[in-house]
């Protein structure tokens, strides 16, 4: 970029230009080795630097002091630590050249900021240089993550006779959570699985958003009966120390109803049964993920029929510090009870935000019904 700069110069400029020893030496440095575009920022931040300094001295109303801080933000997000230091020095003489000439200009409120603003910059640039990304990239991968996870949570579209909704608040309304959905729709059969890594918000996001590609690989490429234990497998090999994971996994057969639900530590599923007006809890149990090498799942299996439904959900919505989980549970069909009459799609987000209100826990809740 600097080469393709100078080669717009007049010729006659370019020859005078190289009798300038320091200007060689500076072109010379900035082009060498691989962090040249390091060294471009740091040439424009410093002499930014310089021209607010200077500037400041002749008018603080198109120059403050404070303006400054622009400079040290700006080298917090582009800069290496080390070239950062050294921006910081300019700043540091440019600070020490307004309190000589203009003592007025400069006083303990503008250092004080100046000198926090230095704190962040050097704590943004370290992060940013350990994750091997400059500038915005970093947070930009963070919000490509964030999108395909909820992408790959999003029900599969179903044909006609059956519906479901989706719905998840993650705790203190963090993008990232512990809780995710993957599911698959193939040859007729649907299969979907709630996960609830142990942890909230951004703590239990890292480990989250590495399960739910294992876990999306693994739905529909193993047999049906295969997927917890494979899950299972899976983290009973990565030995991690921190948490556990429980999930429940759900297969229905959209021609007939019959649906088989297998529990690895889960909360239990909850059946709507359209002919009698009661929810039923399903029995299906098992130990939760990764614990033990060889995982053994009681599963039940069932049938639904016309405006019967399907409920998954996660601790967040029921568990409660000092309660019963059967109190929670209760409580939840209670609320659910109101979904009857007036359809379940347009009531299941009010359903988790009023079970999810007196609790700073991430949140899920998948409901399937057949219309």
């Amino acid at each position: 970029m600097l080469q393709r700069l100078v080669h717009l110069l007049p010729p006659r400029v370019r020859a005078f230009l190289r009798r300038i020893p320091v200007l060689v030496a500076l072109y010379r440095w900035l082009r060498r080795g691989t962090q040249s575009r390091d060294r471009y920022l740091f040439a424009s931040l410093a002499l930014l630097a310089i021209v607010l300094g200077f500037g400041a001295v002749e008018s603080q109303r198109w120059s403050p002091s404070g303006a400054l801080v622009l400079t040290l933000l700006g080298g917090g997000l582009m800069l290496r630590v080390r070239t950062l230091g050294v921006l910081l020095g300019v700043v540091a003489l440019m600070v020490c050249y307004d309190a000589w000439k203009a003592p007025s200009n400069t006083g303990p409120g503008i250092v004080a900021t100046l000198g926090v603003t230095s704190l962040l910059a050097v704590t943004l640039a370290r992060t940013r240089q350990q994750l091997g990304v400059m500038g915005l990239r970093g947070d930009s991968m963070l919000l490509e993550l964030r999108d395909r996870l909820r992408s790959q949570g999003e029900m599969p579209k179903l044909p006609a006779g059956w519906d479901a909704q989706v719905v998840m608040l993650q705790a203190g309304g963090s993008s990232f959570g512990g809780d995710f959905v993957v599911s698959a729709l193939h040859d007729g059969v649907l299969e979907v699985a709630l996960v609830d890594v142990s942890g909230k918000g951004t703590d239990a996001g890292t480990r989250a958003l590495m399960l739910s590609g294992a876990f999306g690989g693994l739905l529909g490429s193993v047999p049906t009966a295969g997927f917890l234990p494979a899950c299972n497998s899976y983290l009973h090999r990565q030995q991690w120390d921190e948490g556990f994971v429980t999930a429940v996994h759900v297969v229905i057969d959209l021609a007939t109803g019959e649906y088989t639900v297998e529990s690895a530590g889960h909360p239990p599923a909850v059946q709507f049964d359209a002919s009698s007006g009661t929810w039923q809890v399903s029995p299906a149990k098992g130990v939760v993920l990764g614990v033990i090498p060889d995982l053994a799942a009681v599963p039940e299996r069932g049938q639904l029929g016309a405006g019967d439904a399907l409920l998954l959900y996660t601790d967040g919505l029921v568990e409660s510090p000092g309660s019963d989980l059967d109190a929670g549970i209760d409580r939840l069909l209670g609320e659910a009870e109101r979904l009857v009459p007036n359809g379940f799609r347009k009531g299941a987000r009010e359903l988790v935000e009023l079970m999810a209100a007196e609790r700073d826990d991430d949140c899920a809740l998948i409901l399937i019904w057949r219309t």
